[in-house]
């Protein structure tokens, strides 16, 4: 029964932590596996952590004694600790970016029961001279549809308290965390931190506008003109489209022109990245109609190549990278002698000496 006696009441949660940790520990496992469920099955995005936690016992009377004790005792208003804490068990979801947030928001109001939620974000933005971590909190327990089915039910009276950061936020949080001494505090120490938590945010920001940019590039380069002929035609080659020349290749449209010829792959974008800074160290004016053109005139010959060394050499692999590198080095065996191990360049030679042998 509540009361007003603190150690009392303190006594009374320490008996109710210990004899349920162990269900707690299993609500929070189930809650993790579930949102986890949801977030694969409903698209929210890339999510780097998900996480759980049980609060520790004397954590919790401590934030009990720091932020409510005093006003409900100078109320006299009877109290038991538990009612009162509301993060016993508590989840975190870091994603990548803070526009995922609202999106993960949403799909957990649509699959659980919604208590309360505190947004961190728009409470700080709304501060002109406050810092501090940013993020979205929610209050939450398990809708009427699962808190009925027979594995859930056991649960179905633990709320917990899910919090969604992006990658940027949470590391910030991490930080802040560590800053011990942020109220009285000389006004000089208090810009300065407000500057490292501006600089986080600006962070978060520019992190987003670079992915949306990013998005913008591909969707540009996947209208761009590009031949529609196709590339193992020789009879073709005096009528080739051409691509509009001027711009220097990169990972964008190398992958629209690379995916053009094969289909069938796909490339890595870190793979790409670094391909394409490989091709560009031999050669920073290499153009993408140099690239689209090396393909068409070259790629026949390398993949006749390619199925002579699979038959030399059964078990290897001949990738598209192998195949492109091949045609690079064709088109200009001067400045791309070095797209080839020696090795490699020397075997590719001599199957071109025997081939023109072989014709003429």
């Amino acid at each position: 029964m509540a009361s007003l006696d603190f150690e009392q009441e303190k006594s009374i949660f320490r008996k109710f932590y210990d004899s349920n940790r162990r269900h707690l520990v299993a609500a929070k496992n189930t809650y993790i596996r579930i949102i986890s469920s949801l977030i694969t099955q409903f698209d929210g995005g890339e999510v780097t952590k998900i996480e759980g936690r049980v609060k520790e016992r004397e954590e919790c009377i401590k934030k009990f004694n720091r932020k409510y004790q005093r006003e409900l005792e100078a109320d006299e208003r009877a109290y038991e600790i538990r009612d009162f804490i509301s993060d016993l068990i508590g989840i975190r979801i870091v994603c990548l970016y803070e526009d995922q947030i609202t999106v993960l928001s949403e799909m957990l109001q649509h699959h659980f029961r919604i208590l309360d939620v505190t947004d961190k974000i728009a409470s700080m933005e709304s501060t002109e001279d406050s810092f501090g971590y940013k993020g979205l909190h929610m209050d939450l327990v398990l809708n009427e549809e699962m808190a009925s089915l027979p594995k859930y039910l056991p649960y179905a009276d633990c709320p917990v308290e899910v919090q969604i950061r992006s990658l940027i936020q949470d590391a910030w949080s991490v930080l802040d965390h560590k800053i011990k001494y942020k109220k009285s505090i000389p006004i000089d120490l208090k810009r300065r931190i407000n500057v490292l938590s501006a600089l986080f945010e600006l962070a978060d920001r520019e992190f987003m506008e670079i992915r949306n940019a990013t998005t913008e590039l591909i969707q540009q380069e996947t209208v761009a003109p590009i031949s529609d002929l196709p590339d193992e035609a020789p009879e073709t080659m005096g009528q080739m489209v051409k691509v509009a020349s001027g711009k220097t290749v990169n990972a964008f449209n190398f992958l629209r022109i690379a995916g053009h010829f094969f289909r069938d792959f796909e490339f890595d974008d870190s793979k790409v990245d670094d391909f394409v800074h490989d091709i560009l160290k031999l050669n920073k004016d290499f153009q993408k109609s140099d690239l689209h053109t090396c393909l068409i005139r070259n790629l026949k010959i390398i993949r006749e190549y390619r199925d002579h060394f699979i038959a030399e050499n059964p078990g290897k692999t001949f990738s598209p990278y192998t195949s492109v590198r091949h045609c690079l080095y064709l088109h200009d065996p001067e400045t791309f002698g070095r797209i080839l191990s020696k090795g490699v360049r020397e075997r590719f030679t001599d199957w071109l000496s025997e081939s023109l042998n072989t014709s003429v």
